[in-house]
């Protein structure tokens, strides 16, 4: 029968043996844990880094100079490439490799995403170069077919599938309208021509060609020159009287000349008289006196000034002519004058009656 002292070692020993077996099975499970763990970060977008840009190089003549374009949108032709068999991959001169692109047929408008895993064309004037699977499955021949090529940032289940050599879905085709502008961009079709309405409207009525109808807004500030003219008129009564015959007639001058003799003639009792009654001597003939309001170049025009003073219109040639009296005294003519004054015709004059 053991003693308890052999126990004790018994169960040391088994313990010890336990634990070196956990430490052996960690230290040969740990490494493979580590490699699990590592394929697992390395799978998926991980394979598309790092990209690679390169120096610049040289293809016929002209340099290229790879750099990472985000934006990348250009149209041009695609050429037929031996490499890549049937998978969906092309050449690129200057994006980033590996990179993903989606490449447009012009004539077809069909589009598909693909993968640029190498630089190329490395001849002629194309702008990239496709796989025959590519090719195939743009509905694309050899030689120069007229494209789209636009960088793009697919899905991982996309890369998944153009990094394993299979195709991407191809994208819905570009309508009409955006393919004729894409070729225009390239050259393939004319520039827009204006549709016959537009060109119509363009011409006029007068059917002349552009370049004769372009001088017809010259003539437009003419009439709005013209158009202030027109409204000239209404303050036309200071302006009119300046070439109106009171300035020929000379009987302004003789009316102070008059007026001076009769009144030192009655000096002496004209301090105790008011001047009227002496004035009646200067009219032997009876003609009296008128106050010339103004002349206007429209009859309404005439009839309103009239109206406002109180007076008459008479014809003179191209204008009417507005006039007060005519009144049997000079201070009835006064009294009319300052009515007509204040009626706004300052330069309303008195006259001699005709």
């Amino acid at each position: 029968m053991k003693s308890a002292a052999d126990r004790v070692a018994l169960a040391t020993l088994t313990a010890t043996v336990s634990l070196a077996a956990v430490g052996l099975t960690f230290a040969v499970t740990a490494p493979a844990i580590a490699r699990e763990a590592a394929a697992a970060v390395v799978a998926g977008p991980a394979d598309d880094y790092p990209m690679v840009l390169g120096d610049p190089f040289t293809v016929d003549g002209v340099t290229y100079t790879p750099v990472d374009t985000m934006n990348y949108d250009a149209v041009g032709y695609a050429v037929a490439d031996g490499a890549g068999e049937g998978a969906v991959t092309g050449a690129h001169r200057t994006l980033p490799l590996p990179s993903y692109v989606e490449v447009t047929a012009l004539d077809s408008g069909r589009t598909v995403v693909v993968r640029l895993e190498r630089r190329g064309p490395m001849t002629g004037d194309g702008l990239i170069a496709l796989s025959p699977g590519a090719m195939a499955q743009l509905g694309l021949s050899g030689g120069h077919n007229p494209v789209r090529v636009r960088r793009v940032n697919p899905p991982e289940n996309e890369r998944a599938a153009l990094r394993g050599g299979q195709q991407a879905p191809a994208r819905m085709d570009t309508p009409p309208g955006l393919l004729a502008a894409l070729k225009r961009k390239l050259g393939l079709l004319p520039p827009v021509q204006p549709s016959p309405a537009a060109l119509a409207a363009a011409l006029g009525a007068s059917g002349k060609p552009l370049a004769a109808a372009t001088p017809a807004p010259m003539p437009r500030p003419t009439p709005k020159a013209a158009a202030p003219m027109a409204t000239a008129p209404l303050p036309a009564p200071t302006k009119v009287i300046a070439p109106t015959p009171p300035p020929a007639k000379a009987p302004m001058a003789k009316l102070p000349v008059a007026k001076p003799a009769a009144a030192r003639a009655d000096a002496p009792r004209a301090a105790s008289e008011k001047p009227a009654p002496p004035k009646p001597t200067p009219q032997p003939a009876g003609k009296g006196y008128i106050v010339q309001v103004g002349a206007f170049s429209t009859r309404a025009n005439a009839d309103k000034a009239a109206k406002q003073v109180g007076g008459t219109v008479s014809p003179a040639g191209k204008f009417f002519r507005v006039h007060i009296g005519p009144s049997a005294s000079q201070a009835d003519a006064t009294a009319a004058l300052a009515r007509a004054k204040r009626a706004g015709y300052a330069d309303a004059r008195v006259q001699r009656a005709p």
